[in-house]
C-alpha cells in the first residue's frame, strides 16, 4: 500500500542517476551485450546482464563471471565510453520536474553507484547537473547501494533530517537503500527494472511520470 504524497512534504530529493534522472537504458544493455560476447564468448539473456544494475560496475561483473571480472569490467568501459555520447539520451519531463523543484525551495542531490568520471559524462551529455546542490558517487563511498552510506553523505552535505528526505530511484537496490537508511522511497515506472520488481519491495511511493513526483512537494516556498 503506497502512503498517500498529499499526507507528506520534503525538503530534500535524491535521485538515482541511471534509468531515473538520464535514460542510458540502451547504453548500459549494448555495453553489457558487447563485453559478455567479447570476454565470455556467448550472449547472456539481458535479463541477466541488466539484474544487478544500480550496483558499482566491478561487483556486477564478478557475479557475471568472477574469474574474468577484470575483462569484463575494461571492455564494458571502452565500449561504453566510445558509445556513450550516440546513446544516452533525456528522458521526457525530468528537467522540467528539477527546474520546479528548485523553484520550490528544495534541495536536491544524486546518489548513484556510478563512478565519477562517468558522471561528468552523462553530465556532459545530459546538462543536468546545475539543478543538484550535491551528487554522491561510487568513488565518495567504502560501500554502496543498497548500504546506506552513499544516502547518509548526501544528507549530511544536504544537512537533511531522515524524515525530510525521500529517495527516488529504478532499482531496487535504490528502494533497499533508502529503506535501510531510514528515509522515504520512491520508485519510478520509466526505467531499467519493471514495475513489479520495485512495487514487491514496498517502496512508499511509485511514479509513473517524472511531474508526479512533483506532489511530493505541494506547496512552492515564497
Amino acid at each position: 500500500m503506497f502512503l498517500n504524497p498529499a499526507d507528506k512534504s520534503f525538503r530534500a530529493f535524491l535521485f538515482d542517476l541511471d534509468g531515473t534522472v538520464v535514460d542510458t537504458i540502451d547504453l548500459i544493455r549494448e555495453s553489457f551485450r558487447h563485453a559478455s560476447r567479447e570476454v565470455l564468448g556467448r550472449q547472456l539473456p539481458d535479463e541477466v546482464l541488466m539484474a544487478n544494475v544500480g550496483q558499482p560496475l566491478m561487483e556486477q561483473m564478478e557475479k557475471l563471471g568472477a574469474k574474468k571480472a577484470g575483462q569484463l569490467y575494461d571492455t564494458y568501459r571502452r565500449y561504453n565510453h566510445a558509445h556513450h555520447d550516440e546513446l544516452i539520451r533525456s528522458y521526457p519531463g525530468v528537467e522540467d520536474l528539477l527546474k520546479e523543484l528548485g523553484m520550490r525551495g528544495v534541495r536536491l542531490g544524486i546518489v548513484t553507484s556510478k563512478s565519477r568520471d562517468t558522471v561528468k559524462m552523462a553530465f556532459h551529455s545530459i546538462p543536468v547537473e546545475p539543478y543538484f546542490d550535491t551528487v554522491v558517487a561510487a568513488d565518495d563511498t567504502d560501500f554502496h547501494k543498497p548500504h546506506p552510506q552513499p544516502l547518509m553523505l548526501a544528507m549530511r552535505r544536504l544537512d537533511a533530517a531522515l524524515d525530510e528526505t525521500v529517495y527516488i530511484g529504478d532499482s531496487p537496490f535504490d528502494i533497499k537503500a533508502g529503506q535501510a537508511a531510514g528515509i522515504a522511497t520512491a520508485g519510478v515506472g520509466w526505467g531499467i527494472f519493471p514495475p513489479q520488481r520495485l512495487k514487491e519491495l514496498e517502496p512508499d511511493f511509485y511514479f509513473e511520470k517524472p511531474d508526479e513526483i512533483l506532489s511530493l512537494c505541494p506547496v512552492r516556498n515564497v
